[in-house]
């Protein structure tokens, strides 16, 4: 079963999800409708998610290498700088690239739930494809989010503001959770977790 906005903020107010908006927050002035962000918090169905702005990588291409998720090289990878101006803090993903970013909030994702993330429509009109990842029963941690520019032009992703929206299923309860089974990804920090076997 997808669990509502009523459960959301239950188990939040539990440690599920910190820091925790309790309603959609679409201007950081709502009464004067100015400073308009990407959504982020709670909706009815779901919670959208902000992106850190402590960290942000790139992939580029290193001649001679091939990328091995048996032997990740971090040399893979570089950092981009955050940049600001009127219309906010972003990061700068190029054309045809792929970077990681991670998630600003920690989940800590209850024994029965499977949680889904997926990507916010604002971005996909733009050609930004947020990568489908779950994180199971009994994870915690800050996600390290996936992203794909498939558009012919670099895009601005914004950090503090939504980047993605994260969906929580309910399923019977499991024999072992990740927790349990000590998950690689397990307790990941507000920093981009590298591939691992």
């Amino acid at each position: 079963m997808l669990k509502n906005d009523i459960w959301i903020s239950e188990q939040a107010s539990k440690g599920m999800l910190n820091p925790f908006q309790s309603k959609l927050i679409r201007h950081l002035d709502p009464k004067q409708k100015q400073k308009a962000v990407l959504s982020y918090g709670c909706s009815s169905y779901g919670y959208d998610l902000r992106l850190s702005s402590k960290e942000f990588l790139i992939f580029r291409h290193v001649p001679g290498t091939v990328m091995n998720p048996k032997n990740f090289n971090p040399k893979n990878l570089e950092r981009t700088p955050l940049h600001n101006d009127k219309d906010g803090d972003y990061f700068i993903l190029p054309a045809h690239s792929y970077g990681l970013g991670v998630a600003l909030e920690r989940m800590r994702v209850p024994e029965n739930i499977t949680v889904i993330c997926l990507g916010k429509s604002t971005y996909a009109r733009l050609g930004i494809i947020v990568n489908t990842t779950p994180a199971e029963a009994g994870w915690e941690g800050h996600l390290t989010l996936e992203f794909s520019n498939s558009s012919g032009a670099d895009c601005r992703i914004y950090a503090n503001e939504g980047i993605c929206q994260i969906l929580f299923f309910e399923g019977d309860p499991c024999e072992t959770t990740y927790n349990d089974r000590k998950g690689k990804y397990q307790n990941q920090q507000e920093e981009v977790t590298l591939a691992k076997i």
